[in-house]
């Protein structure tokens, strides 16, 4: 049986903005990435492009937090387990690292390409 309450939105909401308002505090990297999302959305209402690349640049942009925050759970986790050094947990966390890498590498190739093609 897992240890989960009864599923109540207002309830899982605040569990959300708990761990939102935790990430903030807690994590410098995700502060850079939600100050970098903040002056970059509305850049995006200011590009000459079609609906489709407004949105591409949304949505990778958004990826980045999305990213960092799921690596600060892994790295949570790990460090629930263990604060010790192993092999297996360092795997872990730089997997998670990658993740964050490789969501920051689509957002600057997108970024890149769809202003390129719009401006030159």
């Amino acid at each position: 049986m897992r240890n989960q309450p009864k599923y109540n939105f207002f309830k899982n909401t605040t569990y959300a903005l708990k761990g939102l308002v935790d990430l903030i505090k807690t994590e410098s990297s995700f502060k850079i990435e939600l100050i970098i999302v903040l002056i970059l959305i509305p850049i995006i209402f200011f590009v000459d492009t079609n609906i489709t690349n407004k949105l591409l640049m949304f949505i990778t942009l958004m990826g980045m937090p999305l990213t960092e925050a799921m690596n600060g759970a892994i790295e949570r986790a790990v460090d629930l387990v263990t604060l010790e050094h192993h092999e297996m947990a360092g795997k872990a966390k730089d997997a998670g690292s990658a993740a964050v890498f490789i969501s920051i590498s689509i957002f600057v190739i997108t970024w890149a390409i769809i202003l390129i093609d719009t401006y030159l």
